[in-house]
């Protein structure tokens, strides 16, 4: 259940007027529009089985951790925000003592596995939050714009929660120039569906898993995804100072000096298939955003 402590806790962050639902073991906000896209991800994130996956083999390798270490340094002492926390990856992999940890997700059970691990866990729309501005020494969106409907609105949601000096972070959102996919490679990547229903699943073990995923992960296709651009033209005006690296999900805080990694095969092959080299940084299939608020 919810601490009373840690509800006054929370109290100072939110908007004049919000009152929090408490439930269970996480804090609701009420969600006035339930999209397609918050109705997928509160389903897979969600399901218990899905969700303790999702936590023990995601976003919990070295690199991953170096990455996120050069980008925002220690949590230790300092109020951050997780927008699409799901189960916890972020807290479990880069751990550290901050002051307060607010977790956000539309998925019940991954904020239940999300408070096991510290956070201050809320269900609230990542398009409009329950918070005032300017409260956080670090905003992180890990894996989450992708799965949003706006992207940039959800982007722009969260510049508003940080304080100045503070941080905003995102990483592991698919790069638009590398999944758009042309001619040959597009019809393999559609193809792939074909095959995996014959088979009866992907990397998932279940085709009702995989069609689920693909269902929460709506700009992760070809033609969709995050760009350079999209970040300098949201944040920039904003007053962040703004630094984008493409990589390839191999390396740590490398990517700091430009090192973009190499891809698996089958990404290289899509690229190369497409037009594109597939050590290009426009083929990196990811891109972190590392925004400092002036």
């Amino acid at each position: 259940m919810i601490d009373l402590q840690i509800k006054s806790a929370l109290s100072e962050f939110l908007l004049p007027g919000v009152e929090l639902k408490k439930s269970g073991s996480y804090l609701e906000h009420p969600i006035s529009c339930l999209s397609e896209a918050i109705k997928a991800n509160a389903y897979y994130f969600g399901n218990a089985e899905w969700a303790e996956e999702y936590l023990t083999y995601c976003h919990r390798d070295e690199s991953f951790r170096s990455r996120w270490l050069a980008a925002g340094g220690d949590w230790t002492d300092k109020v951050v925000v997780d927008i699409g926390c799901g189960p916890g990856n972020l807290m479990a992999t880069l751990k550290g003592k901050p002051k307060i940890v607010i977790g956000v997700d539309v998925a019940p059970t991954s904020l239940e596995f999300a408070a096991k691990l510290g956070y201050v866990p809320v269900l609230a729309d990542a398009h409009k939050l329950p918070f005032q501005s300017g409260f956080a020494d670090i905003v992180a969106l890990n894996a989450a714009l992708h799965h949003c409907e706006n992207m940039a609105a959800v982007l722009k949601e969260a510049a508003r929660l940080v304080k100045p000096g503070g941080i905003l972070i995102t990483d592991h959102d698919p790069q638009h120039s590398a999944w758009n996919y042309k001619g040959l490679a597009k019809l393999l990547w559609n193809g792939r569906l074909v095959y995996y229903r014959l088979i009866g699943h992907s990397f998932h073990k279940s085709g009702n898993q995989q069609s689920w995923a693909l269902a929460s992960e709506i700009h992760h296709k070809p033609g969709h995804g995050v760009t350079n651009e999209m970040f300098m033209k949201v944040l920039k005006p904003l007053g962040f100072e703004v630094s984008v690296y493409p990589h390839n999900h191999v390396l740590g805080a490398e990517i700091m000096q430009g090192n973009v990694g190499r891809a698996a095969f089958k990404y290289r092959l899509g690229n190369l298939l497409s037009g594109r080299h597939p050590d290009a940084k426009t083929s990196a299939l990811s891109l972190m955003c590392v925004a400092r608020k002036k």
